[in-house]
């Protein structure tokens, strides 16, 4: 299967050494220091599951250069979601695939609007991996799962190549009819721990137990589930309890990527992770104070950050 990877940091560069490692046709899309040091040195991973290395990469950062592909897996940061859009609209054509592995639950919607809906799936991933350093990724989560499917939940012949294709690299990958419901719930545990964590600026094990700011993530966490509801999207009647254990049960040291950037004073997925919360909430007339305060209090960072040289 020829592969485009849309943004070959810490998610797209893994999942995409996996499946060049399986001898799939991948071409990443980089651009900075990161596509010079694949360039010169290749794709170097240290993992859990094993350490590998692919070398040389195919990496362009000119997507007109690759032309039609079957599928293009879209692994940049949602701030540059429109441009990525813009950018992949050449190797799009009428049977090529198109599959989001970012955060949120608008990055279909985003896509679709410029490259056709009629080319997406959705997709979800649970993986903890950063950039250690230019074209070196570090993975150290033992869970690398990805959820597909159609976003009218059928299973369609393409989903199940896409789905084959992954199968084979090694990672956990399921099929879903209900890919909508696997995004939302998703989005209860990762729109709760980016806000909260990029609040306290602290790894979830020093925040968890707090009894005040447990009451914060369950807030935003209740948000999100009366979201999704009016949305038409039915949550497990126990959601908020099953994300309250997969917190309580995760590494004491996790951050979460948008809280990585806060900390460092870069652009952040703030409006991906809870500004999305605010403007769902105008639309459908769901009340979101918990999002409202945790977004007031963060823009300020997010403002200064984007005003200054990348």
């Amino acid at each position: 299967m020829k592969i485009a990877v849309m943004g070959s940091g810490a998610v797209g560069g893994y999942y995409g050494g996996l499946l060049a490692r399986t001898g799939q046709d991948v071409t990443f899309i980089a651009r900075g220091p990161h596509l010079a040091a694949l360039r010169k040195n290749g794709l170097q991973v240290k993992s859990v599951h094993g350490d590998f290395a692919i070398a040389p990469v195919q990496v362009t950062d000119s997507p007109a250069e690759l032309g039609l592909v079957d599928l293009v897996i879209v692994c940049v940061k949602t701030p540059d979601t429109d441009e990525a859009s813009q950018a992949m609209k050449p190797m799009v054509g009428p049977d090529t695939t198109v599959m989001s592995l970012q955060n949120g639950i608008d990055a279909a919607e985003r896509i679709g609007a410029v490259v056709g809906m009629k080319n997406m799936v959705g997709g979800a991933t649970w993986l903890s991996s950063s950039i250690e350093a230019p074209s070196m990724i570090r993975q150290i989560s033992q869970f690398r799962r990805i959820v597909l499917g159609e976003l009218d939940g059928r299973i369609t012949p393409r989903v199940q190549a896409v789905f084959e294709v992954l199968k084979g690299t090694g990672a956990t990958v399921e099929l879903s009819n209900t890919i909508l419901k696997v995004l939302w719930t998703k989005f209860v545990f990762i729109a709760s721990i980016s806000g909260i964590g990029s609040l306290t600026r602290l790894a979830i094990g020093d925040y968890r137990n707090v009894p005040e700011t447990r009451a914060l993530l369950v807030g935003l966490m209740r948000e999100v589930d009366a979201l999704a509801g009016a949305s038409g999207i039915r949550l497990d009647p126990d959601v908020i309890e099953q994300t309250l254990a997969l917190i309580d049960n995760a590494a004491p040291s996790i951050k979460p990527s948008m809280q990585r950037d806060v900390e460092a004073s870069r652009r952040s997925e703030l409006d991906s992770m809870i500004g999305v919360i605010q403007r769902k909430g105008r639309e459908l007339r769901v009340s979101t104070p918990t999002a409202d305060m945790v977004y007031a209090a963060l823009l300020p960072g997010e403002l200064k950050a984007r005003s200054e040289p990348v």
